[in-house]
């Protein structure tokens, strides 16, 4: 991989943070577990709290974000839709859970199917974030009764598509691994100035660098580990002509990652989806939600209809 692919990566997928030479030092000491929020459901891979009422939309933020991330736009989410906020276990302080043990991604995925069944949410409007877009896809996969649709805020069906046309699963995976066991290694052993080199990447106004860097230092970085090395080995692109959900993905540009490069490798990872529609958000990174809050709420409202 040279630099500059190197450095697109770093800037789509959030998983790529460990592939710089201090994220294996960004994990938070263990602390106590997070007071649950009032009306919380706790669940073995995620928990959910609710607000609003009207057509259900349920929200999924990525790796290491807690539900905060979607702060911009629930109040205005909550006035016409019953707005369903999940956040996985082991972010932003909570208790890791089962998410301790493999089988994060496909549990997270069981859990949001036992909570859409429970609750007759059926047909939901669904956004996820990076690896949360990823769980969106798996869950369209997998229940597509459960998603009505499906908003993908810059993410992949597979992200060794960042390692060139030829990479395969089988290629990636002792790298991700190894990846996965560094990182692991460094639990307890936090680095305040590396997570904000690390935000700077995924975030370009500084307000969204600080947040950014702050859930970082809050999430156990064991269920990162675990979550960044399943994301990695999961393949979905010949699964995408079979997924029926219409799906809109933002994807983000700015300087550091031009248009030429993003929008072909977008367009051909969502080439074989019957119903993708590709958005373009100027002037963002990673953390599109943060850099672009207004037109992002613009977005997400039409969305949600």
């Amino acid at each position: 991989m040279n630099n500059f692919t190197l450095r697109f990566a770093v800037a789509v997928l959030a998983p790529l943070a460990i592939l710089q030479p201090t994220a294996g030092h960004c994990a938070p000491a263990p602390a106590a577990s997070a007071a649950p929020a009032q009306g919380e459901v706790r669940m073995d891979h995620i928990s959910v709290t609710e607000i609003g009422k009207g057509s259900p939309i349920i929200l999924i933020p990525g790796l290491s974000s807690p539900r905060a991330v979607w702060d911009g736009v629930v109040p205005t989410l909550a006035k016409t839709h019953r707005v369903v906020l999940v956040q996985v276990n082991g972010f932003a302080g909570d208790d890791a859970g089962a998410n301790l043990k493999p089988g994060v991604l496909d549990g997270i995925v069981a859990d949001l199917h036992a909570y859409v069944a429970r609750n007759r949410l059926q047909g939901a409007a669904v956004v996820g974030h990076s690896m949360g877009g990823l769980v969106g896809l798996m869950l369209a996969k997998a229940q597509p009764g459960d998603v009505g649709k499906l908003m993908i805020v810059d993410s992949l069906p597979w992200y060794g598509m960042l390692f060139g046309p030829t990479a395969t699963v089988e290629a990636v995976t002792p790298q991700a691994a190894a990846m996965r066991d560094r990182f692991t290694a460094s639990y307890g052993k936090p680095d305040p100035a590396a997570n904000q080199a690390l935000a700077a990447r995924f975030a370009l106004r500084p307000d969204a660098q600080a947040k950014v860097a702050g859930w970082m230092g809050k999430t156990d970085v064991r269920v990162s580990a675990e979550a960044m090395y399943e994301d990695m080995i999961t393949d979905l692109r010949g699964d995408m002509g079979k997924i029926a959900t219409p799906i809109t993905m933002l994807y983000p540009t700015s300087a550091a990652l031009p248009k030429a490069v993003a929008e072909p490798l977008y367009s051909a990872a969502y080439k074989d989806a019957p119903h993708a529609t590709l958005v373009e958000v100027p002037d963002s990174a990673h953390f599109i939600m943060l850099d672009q809050p207004e037109l992002f709420l613009k977005t997400v409202t039409a969305f949600a209809g």
